[in-house]
């Protein structure tokens, strides 16, 4: 089973942002909402904390509409997909957000059909740029150790949400397993396999504390790690307590785990 791919959605009506919610769950197409936000603000921390593959944006909303909203993602996360939903009125508004990369405009209400349309070309978007990186790890222009582990560090970030084999992407490049590991150690002071479960682990702590809504398996899916009882391992190795203890405390009454740097840019 693939680890599905993240959206946040913001629509300043709660009916209708709960609706569409609903909609993108049941169509069960590899997408599960990890954000909500009935502002563009609100939507814009949202997409801060979450880093979704996806957003999809009501073009109305209060405090900050969807252009803005746009267009301030489209600075700060340029290729992030995102797909606007609009009211007749606002359609010849709704196009001129193409120049922020807008993947689809949707109009109100959301027809069912036309959603899963969008979100079936959206996922073989996301599943080719994932198939691209992967192919990028044995271009011949990878000419140094340094090189390969910057490759390999974008890789595990762009990706560390998948259940893969990091000793077969490891494989791919042109340099044995063990100098590329020994390399991406002496640049970013761990190993790769350390520095991937940092992310999952990181990423899991902003979900159990951020969505109660997702049942602990469900989290450890979306960190790559279809195994509760293994995800619950690891987690609790890392972290100190176990998903549901950490669910149960305060963020501030955890204490920080020195030895897990939070998943910033080495």
């Amino acid at each position: 089973m693939k680890s599905p791919y993240t959206v946040v959605v913001a629509e300043d009506e709660e009916l209708l942002l709960d609706n569409l919610i609903d909609k993108i769950h049941q169509l069960d197409l590899g997408f599960i909402v990890t954000g909500m936000a009935q502002t563009g603000e609100e939507a814009l921390e949202q997409v801060r904390l979450h880093s979704p593959d996806l957003l999809v944006t009501d073009i109305r909303m209060p405090v900050m509409d969807g252009m803005a909203l746009l267009s301030r993602v489209a600075d700060e996360y340029p290729d992030m997909k995102s797909v606007i939903i609009s009211g007749y009125s606002d359609f010849e508004y709704a196009k001129e957000a193409l120049k922020y990369h807008v993947h689809e405009y949707l109009l109100k209400p959301v027809d069912r059909e036309e959603l899963k349309n969008t979100l079936l070309h959206i996922r073989t978007e996301l599943d080719l740029k994932k198939e691209e990186l992967i192919s990028e790890l044995s271009l011949s222009s990878i000419t140094t150790k340094e090189k390969a582990a910057e490759v390999l560090k974008d890789y595990i970030r762009a990706n560390y949400e998948r259940n893969f084999n990091l000793e077969d992407i490891v494989s791919r490049i042109d340099y044995s397993p063990d100098y590329v590991t020994k390399a991406f150690t002496a640049l970013y002071g761990m190993s790769p396999v350390k520095y991937a479960i940092s992310l999952r682990v990181h990423k899991a702590q902003h979900l159990l504390f951020h969505n109660p809504e997702l049942s602990i398996q469900q989290v450890g899916e979306m960190v790559g790690y279809e195994d509760i009882s293994y995800f619950s391992r690891i987690f609790k190795k890392y972290a100190g307590v176990s998903p549901g203890q950490y669910r149960e405390k305060e963020l501030k009454e955890i204490p920080a785990t020195e030895d897990l740097p939070y998943p910033e840019e080495p």
